[in-house]
This record gives structure tokens, C-alpha cells and sequence, in this order.
């Protein structure tokens, strides 16, 4: 039986960057710039292109020089799908490890992926992610990390050098090629919204040890204002900003809520959003449509609006 060392990340490997973009060419220079800079350097850039856009070529084939894969695609595949593809690449081409980055983020510094190779030797692991931080404020945590009951919103809130069994993929993640055997890649039928969560949820369920590195950081805008405070800030519920990330974050959560190992929390599920919906904000429509996409996704119906 094959053991678990042989998915954990090795320094001596070959890395692959994979970087997912969509009609974003100049936010994406930033991102190509620092990841190819790295003191650990990438062996490989895969940029999946869901824009199949000329100026994204041009641009990763300058930055990357002969490390470059451009892999254009003329449907838009979302990030589950980009990150899908970007990742099958690296495998095909030989990768031993997988280095996620996206087109409106970028490591902290050119030390990052050296930081995480350093901490997932000492801890032993098969999948290590930085902190993600705010682009704009560092210091501050760009999603809220939950733990135990307590969501934390800034970096100095959470204490020490590595975070066990905590992991925010897709936005600095390093993954273990072998580890892929294991947990496959990523769903595209979620699109986007829960890709990330429901891949976690394999990581977590594959018995393959993960964590956070609290030394290192990956920038990213702040996405913490969709989290809505409810009942006095002891719990969070997630309202996005546009009908469609509200569309996909709903039907993607219930699908996620019927899954092995997320359907203890269904009811907390339900109690959660109905306070959020019918209590807090009095908007009865809003419930309804929430409850609409949840049954959608429980169904299993991926549908696109």
C-alpha cells in the first residue's frame, strides 16, 4: 500500500506555477513579475487563459521567457475549471508540485515559495498555503480565518509559525503532484464560488497532512466585506455584491452541504442565513431565492443562469 511520504512536497522537485486569468492582462503582470522572481524558481509558468487573449500570450511569453505555457481557452472555464486545467498541464509535463496564483494576486515577496517549502519539510506535508492578506492592507487577513468559534480578521491575531490542518487553496497554495492522486483537481462544474472550499474538504478527508504558514503572505483584494456579522459578530453569514457571485455562492454551497463531512453543518446552514435573511435584514425575497439555490445545488442541478 503506498504510503503518505511518498505526496509529500520535496524542495529537490520540479515546481509549476499555475496561474488562472481572464481579461485582466494588466493586473496579471503583476502577479507573472513576482512569481518568476522567486528565490525557489518555478520550473514551469502554466498560464491558463480563459480569455484566449493575444496580449496575455505576448505578455507571459516576455516574463516567463522559455519556462512559459500558455494554454489559451476560447470557453471560460472559471477557476475551478482554469485551476482543473493548469493543473492536468503540470502533471502531463512531469511537475512534481503544483504553486497557485491568480490574476488579481501575487506572492508577498520573491521569498514565498522558498518560505513554504522550508516549513512543509519540517512539518512533513503534502500541501502548504501562505496567509492571505489584503492587497491593499497587508497586515490585514483578506478572508477571516475561523478558528474554533472565533473568526480572526488580522494578521497579528493569529500566533506562531504554522497553522495545522488550515489551508486557503488556489491563492498560494503548494500541492504535492502525488498528492493529486489522492484528491484529484478541481470541480468544474462549480465554476466559480466553492471550487476552492469543496477541494479543501477533499484535502481535509484525504488523511494527507496540510496547513498554513503564518511566516510568509499572498496578496489578494480584501474580500472579508462579504462576511455579515450576525448576532453581535458571533457568527458570520456571506452576502456577496452581485446577483451573480450571489447565484454560484449559493447553489455551490448547497451542493457542498450534501457532501460527506459538510452535512453536520446543514442546520447551522439553515439557521445561519434564515437569522441573516428574515431576522436582520426583513427581506423575505432574498430568503427565498437563497433557498431556491441551495435545493438547486443539493440536487446536483449545474445549470448556469
Amino acid at each position: 500500500m503506498p504510503s503518505i511520504s511518498n505526496s509529500l512536497l520535496d524542495r529537490t522537485g520540479t515546481t509549476a506555477a499555475v496561474i488562472v486569468t481572464h481579461n485582466r492582462v494588466e493586473l496579471l503582470k503583476g502577479s507573472l513579475s513576482i512569481v518568476c522572481s522567486q528565490t525557489h524558481a518555478v520550473d514551469k509558468v502554466i498560464v491558463v487563459d480563459n480569455g484566449a487573449d493575444d496580449a496575455v500570450r505576448s505578455l507571459v511569453e516576455k516574463v516567463a521567457g522559455d519556462r512559459a505555457v500558455y494554454v489559451p481557452s476560447k470557453t471560460n472555464l472559471g477557476g475551478a475549471g482554469g485551476f482543473a486545467l493548469g493543473f492536468l498541464t503540470a502533471l502531463s509535463l512531469g511537475m512534481d508540485a503544483v504553486w497557485c496564483a491568480d490574476d488579481d494576486g501575487r506572492p508577498a515577496d520573491e521569498n514565498v515559495l522558498e518560505t513554504l517549502y522550508d516549513v512543509a519539510e519540517i512539518h512533513g506535508l503534502a500541501e502548504i498555503s501562505p496567509l492571505v492578506c489584503s492587497i491593499d492592507e497587508p497586515t490585514r487577513l483578506a478572508f477571516p480565518v475561523r478558528l474554533g468559534l472565533t473568526w480572526h480578521h488580522e494578521r497579528s491575531e493569529l500566533e506562531g509559525n504554522f497553522l495545522p490542518g488550515v489551508t486557503n487553496l488556489f491563492n498560494g497554495a503548494l500541492i504535492s503532484a502525488k498528492a493529486m492522486e489522492v484528491i484529484g483537481v478541481p470541480d468544474y462544474r462549480l465554476f466559480i464560488r466553492g471550487d476552492e472550499v469543496e477541494y479543501r474538504r477533499r484535502v481535509e478527508r484525504s488523511g494527507l497532512p496540510f496547513g498554513t504558514c503564518l511566516t510568509t503572505s499572498y496578496l489578494h483584494p480584501d474580500g472579508s466585506d462579504e462576511y455579515r456579522p450576525i448576532l453581535g459578530g458571533k457568527m458570520h453569514t456571506q452576502y456577496p455584491d452581485s446577483e451573480f457571485k450571489r447565484f454560484f455562492t449559493y447553489r455551490n454551497r448547497g451542493f457542498l452541504m450534501n457532501q460527506p463531512g459538510m452535512r453536520r453543518l446543514l442546520p447551522q446552514e439553515y439557521a445561519r442565513f434564515g437569522w441573516y435573511f428574515l431576522v436582520q435584514q426583513r427581506d423575505i425575497k432574498g430568503f427565498k431565492e437563497w433557498l431556491r439555490l441551495l435545493q438547486q445545488g443539493r440536487r446536483e442541478r449545474f445549470y448556469r443562469p
